[in-house]
């Protein structure tokens, strides 16, 4: 994809975002910073009215931390954008929505990521596994079918440029 054409898909995943009712509904989110040329949510990181958090990779697990636009962003493992490490780190208990990023997303709702395994921890374990899940994916790789490996959960919800989707 180009610059140009990235960017507005990003913003159109970003618009279909905010006009689901899962979205509206939310209040704390946790979210990504775009890496490799996923979707680039960005846009929606302004949003007052939404508390944000983001990942750090630490050893083999996602820690979530509360971030603000004003707040400082490092570069950590992998090259991938993350909060400070002495930011506040998030409860469980106060999150409504989870965005995941995806490489690919099938139809059924799973996901390909970049094959470390951060998300597929992270989403099976029983602390999380309820919390509202969002695949967030452009279309040309959102398909009908993925391999699906037997610790893989499906995502509840997925958006691409071209609109909303249940799984």
């Amino acid at each position: 994809m180009t610059l140009s054409e990235w960017k507005e898909k990003s913003d159109r995943i970003s618009s279909n975002l905010q006009n689901s009712l899962l979205f509206t509904e939310s209040t704390t989110i946790l979210a990504f910073f775009s890496f490799r040329q996923e979707p680039d949510l960005s846009l929606l990181f302004t949003n007052s009215e939404k508390r944000w958090s983001f990942p750090r990779c630490v050893g083999k697990s996602l820690v979530w931390h509360f971030w603000q636009p004003e707040d400082v962003i490092h570069t950590g493992a992998y090259g991938i954008r993350e909060p400070h490490p002495e930011a506040q780190i998030i409860d469980i208990e106060e999150v409504d929505l989870i965005l995941v990023p995806c490489v690919g997303c099938d139809v059924q709702g799973y996901r390909l990521g970049y094959g470390g395994g951060y998300y597929d921890r992270f989403l099976s374990s029983p602390e999380w596994a309820k919390k509202p899940t969002m695949g967030i994916v452009f279309d040309f790789a959102y398909l009908p079918q993925l391999p699906v490996d037997s610790w893989d959960k499906p995502l509840q919800a997925v958006v691409t440029e071209n609109g909303l989707m249940r799984s």
